[in-house]
């Protein structure tokens, strides 16, 4: 085993202390990296911004989201609520009425993503200084 990981092959976490960035990066079944690559893909954004508002059917999530599946919206609900980001409340009614909507969780999640939202906009004329220079180098 290697030196400063544990015991579980899916727990990863670290301290402060000896936080290596690379420890959950480079593990596949690491825990943290599989969190972030669910909250980080477009259609969970997306989701977790539309339901920050409140709660949707499923249909008002896919008329809203240009350009996903019907197929990737489900998938996308079932994996937010796997990670208990969405629930999802089935009303019995004819026809059947299902909503969606963010859990406390989910909530301090859009918080978050907030933040690196309003992080890009302070600094999106910086960056795109930044790839107009780098791209007139390359080309």
């Amino acid at each position: 085993m290697e030196e400063g990981t544990l015991k579980s092959p899916t727990h990863c976490a670290v301290t402060e202390d000896d936080y290596d960035v690379l420890q959950w990066d480079t593990r596949e079944d690491c825990e943290v990296r599989q969190i972030l690559d669910r909250i980080a893909d477009k259609w969970s954004l997306l989701v977790i911004a539309l339901l920050d508002r409140g709660s949707l059917r499923f249909t008002e999530l896919r008329r809203e989201i240009d350009g996903v599946s019907q197929r990737m919206l489900t998938v996308t609900l079932r994996q937010l609520e796997r990670d208990g980001l969405v629930e999802r409340t089935v009303h019995a009614v004819v026809p059947p009425r299902v909503d969606y909507a963010l859990t406390p969780l989910g909530r301090t999640l859009h918080e978050t993503v907030r933040s690196l939202v309003a992080w890009t906009e302070t600094h999106q004329r910086e960056i795109a200084t930044a790839r107009a220079s780098y791209d007139a180098r390359l080309g």
